[in-house]
C-alpha cells in the first residue's frame, strides 16, 4: 500500500511518500481502506519532534490519527457484517491508504453524512463539544472565539451560535473572517491588530462573559483581558505555546479559568460519546465542519506546511486516491 512516512524528525521534508505492507488485522481488529485521512496540527508538531513524553513515536511511524473509510477486512472474534461499511477509524496512524484499528476505535458513519465531513468531526468534532461542555454558552450572552476559521475554532462559533449566544470571532485575515460570519459570528475582529481587545471590549459593552483562546501563546495569555468580569476563560490554543494567564488577575476578577489539555486526554470512552454526538448533530444539520483545504494523500507536507503558515482556513483533510 502507499503511505506517508517519517523517517526522522524535522519540517515537512521529512514527509515520504511510500510503499509499506499490506497490513493485516489481528483479533478484535479491523482494516479500513481509507477515502479521508484527518490532518490537525498535532501531526505537524509530533512530526517535528515535540511531546515525545505525552505522544511518543518510534522512527520511522505513519502519521496522523485517522480518518473515514470502508471497512475491508475483520480479523477474528470480529463480526464479518462489517465488512463494506462506512466507518470512523481514530488511532494512531492515518496517513495511508490501509490502516489496523480496534473495534474500539472505528464507528458507523450516519446515513446522510459524507465521508469528509464524517473524517473532518473525527479530531475537531470531539474537541469543540468537550469545549462547548465546559464554557457551557448560555443565551443572550457574549462569547468570544479565537481562531475562529481553525477546525475547532469554526465549530465553536456553530456550536455557540446554537446555544442562543451572540458571538464574536477573531482571526487573523479577512477571508478568515468571512467564514466567521457565514457561520453566524455577530461581530468579528482582526487579532493582528494591535487594538483588538479593546475592539472585543467596546462591541461587548465590558467584555465576553466567555472566551475560546484557540491562539495559545501571547496572544492567548492576552486574551484574558476580553473576558468580562466574572466571565469564564477556556484556552486550548498551542499554535505558538500555552497561554499564561495571570492566575492572581484572573482570580481579583472573579475569572474562571479552564485549562482542558492540563487535566490530559479523555478517556476512549468520553471520545466515543462525544464523537457519536458530533455524527449525530451532522446528520441534524446542526454542525458543519468548514473544509477549506483537500490535498492528495502524497502532497501531506503541503497541508502541513500550510497549517504551520496559518495559511489554512477552516479544515484540512488528505484524500487518498486511488
Amino acid at each position: 500500500m502507499r503511505a506517508v512516512q517519517v523517517a526522522r524528525f524535522g519540517g515537512p521534508e521529512v514527509l515520504s511518500y511510500v510503499n509499506l505492507p499490506d497490513p493485516a488485522p489481528g483479533p478484535g481488529q479491523v482494516v479500513v481502506t481509507m477515502a479521508v485521512a484527518d490532518v490537525i496540527f498535532l501531526d505537524t508538531l509530533l512530526r517535528a519532534g515535540w511531546g515525545q513524553d505525552f505522544f511518543p513515536r518510534t522512527l520511522p511511524y505513519v502519521p496522523g490519527g485517522g480518518g473515514a473509510g470502508v471497512v475491508r477486512e475483520t480479523g477474528k472474534g470480529v463480526d464479518p457484517a462489517w465488512v463494506g461499511r462506512r466507518v470512523v477509524v481514530r488511532t494512531d496512524t492515518g496517513y495511508a491508504e490501509r490502516v489496523v484499528a480496534n473495534l474500539g476505535e472505528i464507528m458507523p458513519v450516519p446515513d446522510g453524512v459524507a465521508t469528509e465531513v464524517a473524517a473532518a468531526l473525527l479530531h475537531d468534532g470531539v474537541t469543540a463539544l468537550s469545549l462547548d461542555q465546559l464554557g457551557a454558552p448560555k443565551e443572550g450572552e457574549w462569547v468570544l472565539v479565537s481562531a475562529a476559521a481553525g477546525g475547532a475554532g469554526s465549530l465553536l462559533v456553530q456550536l455557540a451560535v446554537d446555544a442562543g449566544a451572540r458571538v464574536v470571532a477573531a482571526a487573523s485575515s479577512d477571508t478568515k473572517l468571512a467564514l466567521a460570519r457565514e457561520l453566524g459570528a455577530e461581530v468579528t475582529v482582526d487579532y493582528a491588530r494591535p487594538d483588538w481587545i479593546a475592539r472585543v471590549r467596546e462591541a461587548t459593552g465590558g467584555g465576553a462573559a466567555l472566551v475560546y483562546d484557540g491562539a495559545g501563546g501571547s496572544l492567548g495569555t492576552a486574551a484574558l483581558e476580553a473576558v468580562a468580569d466574572g466571565g469564564r476563560f477556556v484556552t486550548y490554543g498551542t499554535a505558538d505555546g500555552f497561554a499564561t494567564p495571570d492566575p492572581e488577575r484572573a482570580g481579583r476578577r472573579g475569572i474562571r479559568v479552564i485549562t482542558p489539555l492540563v487535566d490530559g486526554p479523555p478517556s476512549q470512552q468520553r471520545v466515543r460519546e462525544l464523537l457519536d454526538l458530533a455524527l449525530r448533530r451532522a446528520a441534524q444539520g446542526r454542525l458543519r465542519p468548514a473544509i477549506g483545504a483537500t490535498y492528495p494523500l502524497k502532497q501531506a507536507a503541503d497541508a502541513h506546511r500550510a497549517l504551520a503558515e496559518r495559511a489554512t482556513v477552516g479544515k484540512s483533510l488528505l484524500v487518498v486516491e486511488r
